[in-house]
């Protein structure tokens, strides 16, 4: 929003910034592996047109004129890949634009590049066999998280100031977490999920949330607005209209809920650190803080999985073959030799999923635990209360020690997943770095169509806090 308020009055041209983002993305790149494809041509094509049509002036200008940014590589942008991380899909083009790509682009924002992810976006590690692996911008051996990793690194790291990311299971939250910046996932049904491969169908487009990814928290909502309401695919979208404002949000007297830990995974003491000073700040700001535990959040991956499960209608072998099952021991034979088109996580994925299917009782036994956690959060919530998380149970871990702990069902992503399945808007907000220069964070959540609320703590928080940090990777120290 700053950038485009300089724009607007002519203190930068449009094709200045684009230039001062490329070049941001040529030096940064080669460390992250962040921008898989990026389209310098079309960005500054398209800064010159910007550039006359701020010249004309008028009040009729679009909001994001001129400013730049960044696409998750599984949303459809014309002319640009969707591979999806998918092998057998590295050579698709798409013809047309998702409707959220579609509606940045009328608002005036140039997008650079679309950025990695992982394959089939299903995975807490951006890398897949088609674009390698990306990597933080904090410290290179680490992970970006995952799927929108490479939205977080992207961001993070100065190649733009905004991105699009989409979360079914922590994908916009995790690495907005793990590169330091923000990123909310909005309540179900506020922006629409068209364009996406591959695409949500059943219970699982509610859990799909599409949302934006910035370094900073003044522009969750103003981006959120634009990308906000129906469209064809998704009718039943609320329309923008619907979302408070963050700005009238006052704290006094309102519940906060601190939960420190999900009972089954230890969060480490610094984060914890980190979360209760948030929490004791939104204190001296008014809020009524109550310290809680819920004993069904010890099952939250087993409940995420379970209702994810019985959601899907494709088996995730059939997607990892593009239509056409694979058979993922085979797969997992040829992983072992280096011939498989496959990678580890995605693998082990198309050999869990049919779990659900094959013990139904169990998976509906953990869906009822869900519905009930549900519940007790909504009460706790009540109808304008805030709810502090830990983000996951580290800072960023490092490269392939993620999958090394899944072998043992070890699954600190679940502190972001839960709420995909819980049905609640969350905001994931930077909290300055830790000892070992990696970011802290923590996410906040409300009730339903209470964006705002996430927001505007997220805000108050930025200004306490500080938010984003210059990476050192990224030179803008």
């Amino acid at each position: 929003m700053e950038l485009a308020r300089r724009l607007r009055a002519r203190e930068i041209s449009a094709r200045e910034l684009v230039e001062l983002h490329l070049e941001q993305l040529e030096r940064t790149n080669p460390h992250t592996n962040a921008v898989v494809r990026a389209r310098q041509r079309e960005a500054r094509r398209e800064a010159d047109a910007a550039d006359r049509r701020l010249a004309q002036g008028g009040d009729d200008l679009p909001p994001l004129l001129g400013v730049p940014c960044t696409i998750k590589e599984s949303f459809s942008f014309t002319g640009m890949p969707q591979s999806a991380g998918l092998l057998a899909r590295k050579d698709a083009i798409a013809t047309e634009d998702a409707t959220v790509v579609a509606r940045l682009r009328a608002a005036g924002a140039i997008p650079l590049g679309v950025t990695n992810i992982s394959e089939l976006c299903m995975w807490m590690e951006s890398v897949n066999r088609v674009y390698g692996r990306s990597s933080n911008p904090y410290d290179a051996s680490r992970i970006v998280g995952g799927s929108s990793g490479g939205e977080g690194a992207a961001i993070a790291s100065g190649v733009s100031p905004f991105g699009l990311g989409s979360d079914v299971g922590g994908s916009i939250r995790g690495p907005a977490y793990f590169n330091g910046i923000f990123g909310h996932k909005p309540s179900p049904m506020v922006v629409p999920n068209s364009g996406q491969y591959p695409e949500a169908e059943g219970a699982i487009r509610r859990y799909l949330c599409t949302g934006p990814m910035a370094r900073r928290a003044e522009d969750l909502m103003p981006l959120l607005r634009i990308m906000a309401g129906p469209d064809e695919r998704y009718p039943e979208c609320a329309p923008a209209s619907q979302l408070g404002d963050p700005d009238t949000v006052s704290f006094e007297g309102r519940a906060l809920i601190s939960i420190e830990s999900s009972g089954a995974i230890p969060v480490s003491p610094e984060l914890l650190r980190a979360q209760r000073r948030a929490a004791e700040h939104l204190v001296s700001r008014g809020m009524q803080l109550r310290v809680v535990e819920l004993p069904a959040l010890r099952r939250q991956f087993e409940i995420w999985s379970a209702m994810m499960g019985l959601a899907s209608e494709v088996p995730f072998g059939t997607l990892l073959g593009d239509g056409a099952p694979i058979s993922p021991w085979r797969e997992v034979l040829k992983w072992a030799v280096g011939a498989s088109a496959h990678t580890w996580m995605a693998l082990g994925t198309a050999i869990t999923d049919p779990l659900v299917r094959r013990f139904p009782k169990q998976a509906e036994r953990m869906a009822a635990l869900g519905l009930q956690l549900k519940q007790e959060v909504q009460a706790l919530l009540g109808d304008e209360g805030l709810l502090l998380y830990p983000p996951y149970a580290t800072t960023a871990p490092k490269h392939r020690v993620p999958a090394r702990w899944a072998t043992r069902l070890h699954m600190p992503w679940s502190y972001h997943a839960i709420f995909n399945v819980l049905e609640l808007p969350a905001t994931q907000v930077p909290l300055g770095l830790a000892q070992d220069g990696l970011p802290l964070g923590v996410q906040v959540v409300s009730a339903p169509m209470n964006d705002h609320l996430t927001i505007a703590a997220a805000l108050e928080l930025e200004r306490a806090f500080g938010g984003w940090r210059p990476p050192a990777l990224a030179g803008l120290g």
